[in-house]
């Protein structure tokens, strides 16, 4: 009978992934901060989106390093950035119409506009 040698990684536990927590954070943050002309929604959504797929891949290569919990949490962060994305998107693009909309309005007939002021 010899002596076994323990293992490499039998002394390893498991650890969160990575960004779990920020990507979480992020699909929040773009959540609240659609309302505010759409821009740092779409921010803070992609910034989430690249870093949930970074993760993902981390975790589809050896799911057994790191905790279900943390995925968990990396799975809900993009729910939250996809759902911060599109109002997001939308209301950058109503932003966007309007002041072409009003911006070339006043252009048009500049008179008008400074007479109501």
């Amino acid at each position: 009978m010899g002596i076994e040698e323990p293992s490499i990684f039998a002394s390893q536990t498991q650890r969160p992934l990575p960004n779990a927590s920020a990507v979480l954070a992020l699909g929040i943050i773009s959540i609240v901060s659609c309302c505010c002309y759409g821009l740092p929604g779409v921010i803070c959504s992609v910034i989430a989106l690249v870093l949930y797929s970074k993760d993902a891949r981390l975790y589809m290569a050896n799911p057994e390093w790191y905790t279900a919990s943390s995925y968990s949490n990396l799975k809900t962060g993009r729910i939250c950035a996809i759902i911060g994305l599109i109002p997001s998107i939308l209301f950058f693009l109503f932003a966007i119409i309007m002041m072409l909309t009003v911006g070339f309005g006043m252009l048009s007939n500049p008179q008008e506009f400074f007479n109501n002021i």
